[in-house]
């Protein structure tokens, strides 16, 4: 288990984290100092190098703490459903209900993982692999029941459901027509039945397309 799982599984309420992620929200990471951070936490600089050596360290921290609780929450939603379409539909449930909390976390995994350069670049996408693995076998388990069509790239549908999702962060209100699980069933559905009434000839796979996530 890396450091940032050891921190971030002990205590996940630790006012650092809620610290760091709320001035990395309000400022952006680059703007965002250590000294303000660490008086926000109610902290000494120098206590707060002790834990983390850099910056980039805390972010990671704070990245894989959304990680965490995004797999956490995915796998708590489909637990107990058995039917591999509906597991995606309670799946996307969850994601979006993660996004509209309001948890500085998973807004910092989504918008200040491209302040990171170098070797903590890669650790971040390691990190979201992890949460793009787990929807790869949802997706990969729904496409065996053979009510997807052969031809689909998985990893597309993958990319532009969360991609879709995602940016629902952006303009979703908890005052607005829909719930966030209204939301999240109606991009499933726009995914898995389309939106036209009387759907148009399918066109031919693009020439070396498998159908696999790449």
């Amino acid at each position: 288990m890396t450091k940032f799982a050891r921190e971030t599984e002990e205590d996940p309420g630790e006012p650092v984290f809620r610290a760091a992620g709320q001035l990395f929200r309000q400022k952006g990471f680059d703007a965002a100092t250590v000294r303000e951070i660490a008086a926000a936490a109610g902290m000494l600089p120098g206590s707060l190098h002790y834990r983390y050596a850099s910056k980039e360290e805390l972010l990671l921290a704070l990245m894989d703490r959304g990680i965490a609780s995004a797999v956490a929450a995915v796998r708590l939603a489909i637990a107990e459903v058995r039917d591999p379409l509906d597991r995606m539909r309670a799946a996307l449930r969850a994601h979006l209900q993660l996004l509209v909390r309001d948890d500085e976390a998973i807004y910092v995994l989504l918008y200040e993982g491209r302040s990171l350069s170098g070797p903590a670049r890669e650790h971040m996408v390691r990190l979201r692999d992890r949460y793009d693995a787990l929807w790869d076998g949802l997706l990969h388990a729904a496409a065996g029941t053979g009510r997807i069509r052969p031809e689909v790239d998985l990893r597309l549908v993958r990319l532009f459901l969360l991609g879709g999702v995602n940016w629902a962060a952006q303009w979703f209100s908890h005052r607005g027509a829909h719930s966030a699980d209204q939301v999240a069933d109606a991009f499933a559905d726009m995914v898995l039945r389309g939106v036209l009434a009387d759907p148009l000839e399918r066109p031919a796979p693009a020439p070396g397309s498998h159908g696999e996530a790449g």
